[in-house]
């Protein structure tokens, strides 16, 4: 069982390891099968539209099933649903690397979906028991970085297995990593204490219902898509979440956790995450297309314009995190975001032909601002739950992120379907308008009690 405060010493740095291997190899796996879309609709004999569901079929496992495996970690242990998820993971990424076909590679991904979940729907959690209380502030900067730097280098390593090997090694170097991490979690991770609850099943079926359609329809809705099925979609996600809200009421621990946003600070924290990260979405969708569209820069020089913002995050997530564990987050994550804010109007005022300089040093000011939010707010609101409730927090603050980056990228294609050749500019006006929103609400924990 996990000591009250943590784990120490040796013990702490190699369940840190294990965690921050798996979560490396969960976030490279979405940003490399991007890069490597075109590859494989080729050597598939796919069209460009049905390969995205390489990367849909993913992203929609992991959405609906988030809130369903935290509630698990709770009942069985965090350590558990984080080794199974970890196993089946690694699996299917063997499995992935023996398509032969886009059905099996698409049916694959959602499998390997469900594994990055379980391992996502629990990560906060886990570090929140491995981490003293004092020091869990820096423990959640450290897995920030960590996820900003996969982010980061996602790209450059799929180009440098691309160069030398097939796409099917992009999923099979996977599997080491995935073996060893699993060796290392079986001797270091901490056992947590077990919910005395019984799962709801069918509250999971609802749930994923609920997140699934709604996931449909935000994406539909950006893509101007056929308005009986967005709305045929809606109205699923409506009805379900009609049955699922009353039957969560009269729950101590339910899966949707609405009895944690009845906390100011988590409910406002949980807020704070879903616009900023839609403010991020926004940008990161839209810059590409400005970088290339719009200024002429080429697909390599694009990759290079946008790497400060995440290697800036990295910097400043740890500093931020160790920060959190002295001040408000309330502040630091106000601060933060007005000044991602700032970044992205400056962003807006780029002149006609700017020097790579001038969109430099403006990219990095985003990712400054954007790595002082994320730690303080993750552990503020990993912190307004009870112990017995850290995974649906965990689970929650994933859904959160998850939410926040399908609506920016839907907005991204609204932005373009109305206002065209300016679509750039208004989308990055939208994450600026984002971003200011998310730092109000940010401050306005400094009033609420926890």
């Amino acid at each position: 069982m996990a000591e009250a405060d943590g784990l120490q010493g040796t013990a702490r740095r190699l369940a840190l390891a294990t965690i921050f291997m798996t979560i490396t190899m969960a976030v490279l796996d979405g940003a490399i099968a991007n890069v490597a879309l075109p590859t494989i609709a080729r050597d598939l004999h796919a069209s460009p539209e049905a390969s995205i569901w390489v990367v849909n079929a993913f992203q929609l496992a992991v959405t609906v099933s988030l809130l369903p495996f935290a509630s698990l970690g709770e009942i069985y242990g965090y350590r558990r649903v984080y080794q199974a998820g970890l196993f089946v993971f690694t699996l299917a990424s063997a499995l992935c690397a023996v398509s032969n076909s886009l059905a099996m590679l698409a049916g694959v991904r959602v499998l390997q979906g469900f594994g990055a979940s379980g391992i996502m729907s629990v990560n906060a959690a886990l570090i929140r028991f491995v981490m003293p209380q004092r020091l869990l502030g820096r423990g959640i900067g450290w897995n920030a970085l960590v996820v900003a730097v996969a982010s980061a280098v996602g790209p450059t390593v799929a180009s440098v297995i691309l160069s030398v090997a097939n796409w099917p090694w992009l999923f099979a170097v996977n599997v080491p990593i995935g073996v060893a991490a699993q060796a290392i979690a079986l001797i270091s991770l901490p056992a947590t204490p077990r919910a005395p609850h019984s799962f709801d099943w069918l509250a999971a079926v609802l749930s994923a219902v609920m997140f699934g359609l709604l996931i449909v329809a935000i994406t539909g809705a950006g893509h101007a898509e056929n308005r009986l099925v967005l709305l045929g979609a809606l109205a699923g996600a409506v009805l379900a979440a009609a049955v699922l809200v009353p039957r969560t009421l009269g729950q101590v621990a339910p899966m949707l956790p609405l009895d944690l946003f009845r906390r100011p600070i988590f409910a406002l924290s949980s807020a704070t995450s879903i616009a900023s990260f839609t403010a991020q979405s926004l940008a990161y969708v839209a810059l590409p297309f400005y970088f290339q569209d719009v200024l002429g820069r080429s697909q390599v020089a694009t990759g290079f314009l946008m790497t400060p913002w995440p290697l800036t995050v990295a910097v400043a997530a740890p500093i931020a995190g160790r920060l959190a564990d002295r001040y408000p987050a309330g502040i630091l994550g106000g601060v933060g975001l007005a000044v991602l804010a700032a970044g992205l109007v400056l962003v807006v005022a780029l002149p006609a032909h700017p020097s790579d300089f001038d969109i430099i040093w403006r990219m990095t000011v985003c990712g400054a601002g954007f790595g002082f939010f994320q730690s303080p707010n993750n552990k503020a609101l990993l912190e307004s739950s009870p112990r017995s409730r850290t995974g649906g927090a965990s689970g929650v603050l994933s859904a959160s992120r998850l939410l926040g980056q399908t609506s920016g990228a839907a907005l991204v294609a609204l932005a373009f379907g109305l206002a065209g050749a300016e679509g750039t500019t208004t989308a990055m006006i939208m994450a600026a308008s984002f971003s200011a929103l998310a730092s109000a609400v940010s401050m306005t924990r400094l009033l609420k009690p926890a």
